[in-house]
């Protein structure tokens, strides 16, 4: 199949980098000792967070649409302290900000060694591109992370969910993807298209929804280097 594709989209959280451990443990502790009236515990803290990203994202794989990183911040404040306190969208930005410079102390890193050899052998032959959801961290930070990881080069493009206002399986984000595929291979068919990820749902289920060709990595016994078995 792949030698038939011309272009890869491929996603980004879990498929090509993965979290590192200790940016989520430094963020709860930053709620923990800043934004913490009622005084929760750490680990109410760090549940806390988990339960807003497993909700928000549940939310957004149905609907289709894209809650912010600053709405979702705003929740974990509202959890915690049961109520929004004085925080107002100056603030909220502020806080951004601050966590911002968490998740570059505390960077993600490339899923696996195979990662940056894979990108390279595809790019040989084919056009790439990032589709990806986003949640705690916006499109702007991770644009910075792949310039950092050194791995933009390798993408004509790249879609997140909170620039575009839809999250995946949304047939709309992958419309929109496609549009931008034919700025750069004028013509192409869908199932010359392959779509990357992770998630059986957001990933798989969306793209076939429109005959792109996808693969499932990282959540099943393949990784990215599979695609050329």
């Amino acid at each position: 199949m792949i030698h038939t594709i011309k272009h890869c989209s491929i996603d980004l959280w879990y498929s090509l980098i993965k979290s590192n451990p200790v940016f989520k443990a430094k963020r709860a502790l930053y709620f923990y000792e800043k934004v913490n009236t009622k005084n929760k515990s750490l680990e109410q803290v760090e549940a806390t967070f988990r339960k807003i990203d497993l909700m928000c994202n549940a939310i957004n794989e149905k609907t289709g649409n894209n809650i912010c990183a600053e709405e979702m911040y705003g929740m974990v404040i509202y959890l915690l302290n049961d109520s929004m306190l004085d925080f107002e969208k100056e603030k909220l930005a502020y806080l951004y900000e601050e966590l911002e410079t968490l998740f570059f102390q505390f960077s993600p890193i490339l899923f696996n060694e195979q990662t940056i050899p894979t990108l390279q052998k595809l790019k040989k032959t084919k056009t790439l591109s990032i589709l990806s959801n986003t949640a705690f961290i916006k499109a702007s930070s991770l644009r910075k992370l792949l310039s950092n990881l050194n791995i933009e080069q390798y993408f004509s493009f790249q879609i997140y969910s909170d620039e575009v206002g839809f999250s995946k399986p949304n047939q709309a984000i992958f419309k929109l993807m496609i549009y931008k595929i034919n700025l750069v291979h004028n013509g192409i068919l869908n199932k010359q298209i392959l779509h990357i990820g992770d998630n059986p749902l957001a990933d798989i289920e969306g793209a076939k929804a429109l005959g792109i060709n996808t693969f499932l990595i990282n959540s099943n016994d393949k990784i990215i280097a599979n695609i050329f078995d």
